[in-house]
């Protein structure tokens, strides 16, 4: 699966935007025709300065003032990677073998000043495009899935039919198992395990040339391969070059689409200019 899904080669030795190739001028022209009402929607999850089992480092958080100056500043100290900060994920951030996207071996890439190749520096330009919400809790009929069960390429076109769409190149994937449901009657959730997408999924995105994957899981935890331990990270980043918009908050964005009666619409989002960055917070929004 791992090497069909490789677009190593694709758009060239030196690219670096990966799947985000798709999102051609048409693309954005067609996309920016998605908005009807102007109904904005951020995906972005609050920011937390709480430490919990799944947010070993929260952020850090301080107003600087004098007291008597007219002007109040911050500072703050973010660590984007894991399940409480809506983030971008660059295609550095994860290797197999040494090695990361369109054949760059880590070791030449890589030291503490930052990655050289495949940072988020890369998608700096930001991402303009039509965004599809998957409900596949909804097409399943449950309020959400279980810790054991995957979501399956049968789900993601069962959510397609429900909602009457497809995804097509260039398109956004978003997909909601009612994880934040879950948590809001349940309590926060363990990291594992955790419901997540089967492999499977990942090779139907490639198949459909979606650009990005976005949801309120990423593959199963734990994930039983004892080589692709991060199924979707590792196939999706290294082989694909697809980003992974990682912990967006959906369940807004799937009343607004139940609401409205369409699963589509505008998606823009753009990282830090951070040189180096394996990552980025983000506030996607998405228009209707």
């Amino acid at each position: 699966m791992f090497e069909r899904c490789s677009n190593a080669g694709r758009w060239g030795p030196d690219d670096e935007l990966g799947t985000l190739n798709y999102i051609t001028a048409e693309k954005r022209i067609a996309a920016a025709g998605l908005v009807k009402t102007g109904e904005i929607v951020s995906v972005g999850r609050d920011v937390s300065k709480t430490q919990s089992k799944v947010d070993p480092r929260p952020v850090q958080h301080m107003v600087m003032y004098n007291g008597n100056g007219p002007s109040i500043g911050d500072y703050f100290a973010i660590a984007p990677h894991g399940m409480t900060i809506t983030h971008l994920d660059a295609l550095c951030h994860f290797s197999l073998d040494g090695m990361f996207y369109n054949g760059r071996r880590r070791a030449d890439t890589v030291s503490a000043d930052g990655a050289q190749w495949g940072s988020i520096y890369a998608l700096r330009q930001g991402i303009f495009t039509r965004g599809v919400l998957l409900d596949v809790a909804a097409a399943r009929g449950v309020p959400w899935y279980e810790p054991q069960e995957y979501v399956t390429v049968a789900d993601f076109e069962a959510a397609e039919t429900r909602q009457n769409v497809r995804v097509g190149s260039g398109d956004a994937v978003f997909v909601r198992t009612g994880m934040e449901r879950m948590e809001a009657e349940l309590g926060l959730q363990d990291i594992y395990p955790r419901a997540g997408l089967h492999a499977e999924c990942v090779e139907w995105m490639h198949r459909r040339e979606a650009c990005v994957y976005g949801g309120d899981c990423i593959e199963k935890l734990p994930y039983p391969s004892e080589r692709f331990t991060s199924a979707l990270h590792m196939i999706a980043l290294v082989a694909m070059g697809m980003p992974i918009l990682d912990w967006p908050a959906l369940t807004g964005l799937a009343q607004t689409c139940e609401r409205l009666e369409r699963w589509d619409f505008l998606l823009t989002t753009a990282p830090m200019r951070l040189p180096g960055g394996t990552s980025s917070p983000v506030n996607p929004l998405c228009a209707f």
